[in-house]
């Protein structure tokens, strides 16, 4: 009927005239939001040009104490070694800086990250003997974070903080006995017998667990060494210590884990004689903060274990 189609009509340009609409009010949302961001960005700048050029405010050009902070995991986001390698030199080479401060609370991490950040301070106070490098402890310094604090001239923790956990692990799942009741068929191609060592789909033999043990000791060894050396003559003759437990600051510090009780404020304060602190940590920008988080994330989906110091 013609009248029905004048509806359609009708209703068609009503519809597009809608589109057109949004469409134009969303362009003028974004046009907005990249104004804010723009005017954001410029007001940050001056600020801190401003920052850095006021004579009156204690600045990177005034004796200071450096502040480097590792929070969390170690090896992830802003706490790969690359990042904290960074802010350790910068810290070194400042002229300024009359001693450093590593604020530490980690649960651990990835070995070789830990590893790397450990051998970079010690060749950092090797170069640099005259400058102090102490470790202060938050709420945690286990595992691959004791690993990277060992290598400080000191280590200070609360009485509560957890330190500790001189061990490693590589975990696992399996799954193979319920894939037997759901009917689900592992399919894989493989150049190397021991290629799927650890699979969570596929049986594993008694070789595979003798090969990781090795592995495992190894790196255990490794991290056994660096405690001894980091901590000679400090620490207590006692094997406890090498099994992965964890302590109080309190215990800790009878054990020769810690050398005393103190906070960042007054270990600059006391032991620095610097109570003037600037935070020389690097932070990835926001994309890389992205990035770090959707690998993080990635890793704990798709991982068959975390390796690492835990």
């Amino acid at each position: 009927m013609p009248g029905s189609g004048l509806q359609n009509d009708a209703a068609t340009n009503l519809f597009l005239a809608q589109v057109a609409s949004e469409y134009v009010r969303e362009n003028r949302t974004r046009r907005r939001w990249g104004l804010f961001f723009r005017l954001f960005f410029v007001t940050y700048l001056i600020l801190f040009a401003y920052w850095v050029m006021d004579d009156d405010s204690p600045g990177f050009s005034d004796p200071h104490t450096a502040l480097i902070s590792i929070e969390g995991v170690i090896g992830f986001d802003r706490n790969t070694s690359e990042n904290v390698i960074d802010s350790l030199e910068f810290a070194f080479e400042s002229e300024q800086a009359k001693g450093i401060i590593l604020s530490m609370n980690s649960p651990g991490g990835t070995p070789v990250q830990a590893a790397r950040i450990h051998e970079e301070i010690v060749r950092l106070r090797t170069l640099n003997p005259q400058k102090p490098f102490h470790v202060v402890v938050n709420d945690i310094c286990a595992s691959g974070g004791y690993y990277i604090a060992v290598a400080a001239e000191n280590i200070y923790a609360h009485p509560s903080s957890l330190v500790g956990s001189i061990g490693v692990i590589w975990d696992s799942f399996g799954f193979t006995g319920a894939m037997e009741k759901l009917g689900i068929e592992r399919r894989f191609v493989r150049a190397g017998d021991n290629k799927t060592i650890l699979d969570p789909f596929t049986p594993t033999t008694p070789e595979d667990y003798r090969h990781m043990q090795t592995l495992v000791d190894d790196v255990h060894e490794q991290f056994i060494e660096a405690v001894k050396s980091g901590r000679s003559g400090r620490i207590a003759d006692d094997s406890n210590i090498y099994t992965g437990l964890v302590w109080s600051g309190q215990k800790a510090r009878d054990l020769g884990l810690i050398d005393d009780f103190g906070s960042v404020n007054g270990v600059a304060r006391e032991v620095i004689g610097e109570d003037n602190i600037i935070d020389y940590t690097i932070y990835p920008g926001v994309f890389e903060q992205i990035r770090g988080e959707i690998r993080a994330t990635v890793s704990q989906w798709f991982s068959i274990g975390i390796q690492g110091f835990r």
